[in-house]
Formats: structure tokens, sequence, C-alpha cells
């Protein structure tokens, strides 16, 4: 039996442990079967360091802490400050909207502005960052929907954003509260399938995370789309039998790795929860958070904000 709280600190941990162990991956070809990188080695930054997901996420965890219900004016500003703190990695659609914002832009208006320029872009700007709230309103499944729609709205408008950010927490709030004896490849279908229920997305899109445990690892695209990140995500956890697992398959996917490991560590810290992270991942994970320049958080911090989030 895995206590809700060993869940909710899962999440959190889970999460930054998937973007620090796919950050080395990120912009490069999937790794062969046989060759699959398993541990944290450095890349871009130092080993185990995680990226601007969690240090995004930080900022809505933050916000969270300040504000409830959640407060869009606020948050804008946490993301403005850290947009100016220069982090070392930014999406480039994330970036134009907090760049409008900085220069006086309402944020209200700016997303949207953005999105007009390129009315297909679909990233996964929003999805990366919106496990936070599953921590939060893990008693509270209406306002865990409205808020996740809320915070993908400030940078990312476009519905498939929205509707991912809602379709994850919502399989999210499945595994927190799914009952101890149903086990864990069950409850990860029946999740998904409760979460399908209760979001508003595009037939062809409902389709992707339908199939996803079918798909063979040829076909992931894994790219920055959204669809590609929802499907190799849920793929990675609904194929395989442990959080490493689930976690390896992910990041070995390459091009956007931090980001599906992120968004497949939530999941899979939600099924497995804390425990079942392994020892060696967890020791090494650390990184910078911009809006704090010089503080650096490790692995108790992680499982410290989870409780404070879920009161």
């Amino acid at each position: 039996m895995i206590p809700i709280i060993d869940r909710l600190q899962g999440i959190a941990v889970g999460a930054v442990v998937g973007d620090a162990l796919g950050m080395p991956l990120e912009f490069k070809p999937a790794r062969a079967i046989y060759d699959l990188q398993t541990e944290m080695v450095a890349g871009p930054l130092p080993a185990g360091t995680f990226t601007d997901d969690t240090e995004m996420a930080l900022a809505l965890a933050e916000s969270l802490l300040a504000n409830d219900p959640l407060n869009p004016e606020d948050l804008a500003a946490r993301f403005v400050e850290w947009y100016r703190a220069h982090p070392s990695d930014i999406g480039i659609h994330t970036s134009r909207v907090l760049g409008m914002i900085d220069r006086g832009t309402p944020w209200q208006e700016a997303a949207q502005l953005v999105q007009e320029t390129d009315p297909e872009n679909a990233s996964n700007g929003s999805l990366m960052r919106t496990w936070p709230l599953a921590i939060a309103r893990w008693q509270q499944p209406d306002r865990l929907a409205e808020e996740s729609r809320q915070q993908s709205m400030l940078t990312h408008t476009h519905p498939d954003c929205v509707s991912a950010c809602v379709l994850i927490n919502r399989i999210l709030h499945e595994l927190i509260h799914r009952p101890a004896d149903i086990p864990a490849d069950r409850a990860m279908r029946e999740a998904v399938s409760a979460a399908l229920e209760t979001v508003d997305m595009d037939a062809d899109f409902r389709r992707i995370v339908e199939l996803a445990s079918i798909r063979s690892r040829e076909t992931l695209a894994n790219t920055g789309w959204v669809r590609h990140t929802v499907e190799s995500a849920l793929w990675s956890v609904l194929t395989t039998r442990s959080f490493e697992e689930a976690l390896v398959q992910a990041v070995n996917l390459g091009d956007d790795a931090d980001t599906t490991g992120s968004v497949a560590g939530a999941i899979a810290g939600a099924l497995y929860g804390l425990d079942a992270i392994p020892r060696r991942w967890k020791d090494v994970l650390h990184g910078e958070y911009a809006l704090h320049s010089g503080q650096y958080w490790f692995l108790q911090d992680f499982i410290t904000l989870a409780d404070h989030l879920s009161g």
C-alpha cells in the first residue's frame, strides 16, 4: 500500500528526476534499444541538473503557496521575473510571450497575440510545468481542471495545450486516489480512461491518447509538439512495470527528452510512489532556480515542497 503523501511526493520528485535524466538527451536522436542511457550524466548542464521545465514549475508552485485560488497576475509576474534572470533554457513560444509581457503588454493579451502569429503552434511549454497543481488541488478535482486551464492560457492558448494540461493533471488525480489493491498496470489504464471522460479535447488528440499503449517505439516522434509529449509519456508508463523502466524508456526517445521525462516522471511518481524512484538518481538531483540566484534545490526540497503544496 502506497500512502497518498508518498504519491504526492512521488509526483514532485519524479517530475524533476525525469527532467534531469532527460537533460543530456535533449535534441538528440532516439537511443538504440540495446544502448539505452540509464544514469544521470552531464550534458549542456552538470549531471543531475534540472532545466526550465522544473524552474517554471517551481514558479507555479511558489505562486500557489502564496495565493489561493491561483492568481494569474501573480503567476505572470513570477514568470517574467524568471525570464529576466536569463535562464539557461527557455522555449521559443514562452520566451516570446514573456518578452511581450515584460515590455508592457497585459498578460491577458500577450499569449493570444503570439498565438495569432502562428495559429497551429501547440508546443508543450505549459504542460511541462503543470504538475504542482495536481499536488495542490489533490482533493479538489474541479478546481484542478480549471486552474490547469488557467495556467496554460497564460502562455499557451492553443486548445491542445490546454487539454493536455487538464488531461495529465486529471490522470495524476486518479492515480493519487486509486485503491491500494489495484495493480499498477490496471490503475494506469483506468486512470487514463477516467481522465478522458472529464476532458474536452479534439477527437484526433483523444484517439492518440487512447492508442498510446499500443504504439511501437519506432513510431513515436517525441518532439516539442504537445501531442507528441503526451503520447510518448503515456506510452512509457503504460508499457513498463516500474518507475525506473518508465523513465529510461521516456528519455531515450531523445529530442524533447527532458520534457517527456518530466511528464512521465510525474505520472510514474504518482503510480509507484516516492520510494520507487531509484536512490542513485535522487542522490545527484540538483539545480539552480533562477528566481533565487545561488539557491540550489536538492531532493529534500522537493519532498518538502510537495508536503507544503498538499496542505
